[in-house]
């Protein structure tokens, strides 16, 4: 029931944002933005941030009170982990709680990816190694590395997609905190337990609980989240979005900081979140950015719905031109070069009609099912000693309809 809004889908492992006018997601020629990068192709005009419920949970090293960081890499959840390879994931946790001091790498496993060994080809003589001793099932780092150096080595393997890595991430503290309870919650809790007595620069543990630590984890991403709503809100009005979510003032207005000087922000509409993590946090995130929150039932699934319900729309544009006086042309579409009409309006008539059969064919091709076509017309003039001359005009016809589905 929401046709203008921004429109926010969280997943595992990124955070697709579009704007969403009168029904209509804006259409980007230079394409979608990734990591900060335009595809360079025609798609909706799309933000994609390194922000999931599985992003990895990472402390910030040598500051007195370190700040929680999410993403933008994905781990595998420690509570899905353990739902899918039984009690070992639970032990080897419980081996690392039990002992009196952190070590290194804790709460953290890798096993192999299952990709094709061809793969592998071109690995260095570390990587060669390292890659042997990986297995199906997943080790603690703190048993499968032999010394600091070959976290590197497994982090480059990683991105090359040959290893997983699981850890804590905002899903596991979700588990924690009652909010989801698909997986494993033990294994969660756990992994909770460790991040949570890790030190911060006055040698105190980061929380006392695990479930004070997931609280903040949680916390983290409904913030990042805001920001990034944000900063795509200040990019479509043409601003330095990613610089200005980042500033001091806008800080102290999502902080809701109290002073001589009190900043506020809201948004021009509501945020519609998709996605199986929308309904934990984006509520939060509405707050925070002083706009309603749409949770749609079914939110989890709503890409799969989208792809059976949604719009298959084309557009094709025809323009009319006049070389000289008296002799109107069709450019810009195939099939109608070298048609010469006498008049505007028989030229405007002739590209309507071969628009609308333009779009409707490419609708089919598209995967439409019961084609509908919409035209419009916009002519340029200009008045010329009193009288009103045609300059130049355009032709677009519009094709669109619900995707073909298997009876």
């Amino acid at each position: 029931g929401v046709d203008t809004a921004i429109v926010s889908d969280i997943g595992g492992t990124t955070t697709d944002i579009a704007i969403l006018d009168q029904g209509k997601p804006r259409i980007d020629p230079q394409g979608a933005t990734v990591g900060g990068y335009r595809t360079m192709v025609d798609a909706v005009a799309m933000r994609t941030f390194g922000l999931g419920g599985d992003s990895e949970v990472h402390v910030a090293e040598g500051g007195l009170r370190p700040e929680i960081g999410l993403g933008p890499r994905r781990l595998v959840p420690l509570s899905l982990l353990a739902h899918l390879n039984g009690p070992d994931v639970t032990r080897a946790l419980e081996r690392q709680a039990r002992q009196a001091l952190p070590v290194r790498n804790e709460g953290r496993f890798a096993l192999h990816a299952g990709v094709p060994e061809r793969l592998s080809a071109g690995l260095s003589r570390s990587e060669a190694d390292l890659f042997s001793r990986l297995t199906d099932t997943p080790q603690p780092l703190d048993r499968l590395l032999k010394s600091t150096a070959e976290l590197a080595t497994l982090n480059r393997l990683a991105a090359r997609g040959l290893a997983l890595v699981a850890g804590f991430t905002p899903s596991d503290a979700q588990h924690v905190l009652g909010r989801f309870t698909h997986w494993d919650v033990a294994a969660a809790k756990l992994g909770a337990t460790l991040l949570a007595r890790r030190k911060d620069g006055y040698g105190n543990p980061l929380a006392p609980d695990a479930e004070t630590i997931s609280v903040r984890v949680v916390e983290r991403l409904v913030r990042l989240s805001a920001e990034r709503v944000l900063e795509t809100a200040l990019c479509e009005d043409g601003l330095d979005g990613a610089a200005l979510a980042g500033s001091a003032l806008a800080q102290r207005a999502l902080d809701r900081e109290t002073g001589v000087a009190r900043m506020a922000l809201s948004l021009d509409r509501p945020v519609i979140a998709l996605g199986a993590g929308a309904a934990a946090c984006y509520r939060q995130v509405g707050e925070l950015l002083a706009t309603d929150a749409v949770v749609p039932a079914h939110a989890d699934v709503a890409n799969a719905v989208g792809a059976v319900v949604g719009q298959v729309r084309v557009a094709v544009t025809a323009e009319i031109a006049q070389p000289v006086e008296g002799r109107f042309e069709i450019t810009g579409l195939a099939g109608a070069a070298g048609l010469v009409f006498k008049s505007a309006d028989e030229a405007l008539a002739e590209a309507e009609r071969r628009c609308r059969a333009a779009a409707q064919a490419l609708a089919a091709d598209a995967g439409a099912a019961e084609v509908s076509v919409s035209a419009s017309r916009a002519v340029n003039t200009a008045t010329i000693e009193g009288q009103e001359q045609f300059v130049s005009a355009t032709v677009t016809a519009t094709a669109g309809g619900r995707p073909a589905t298997a009876g």
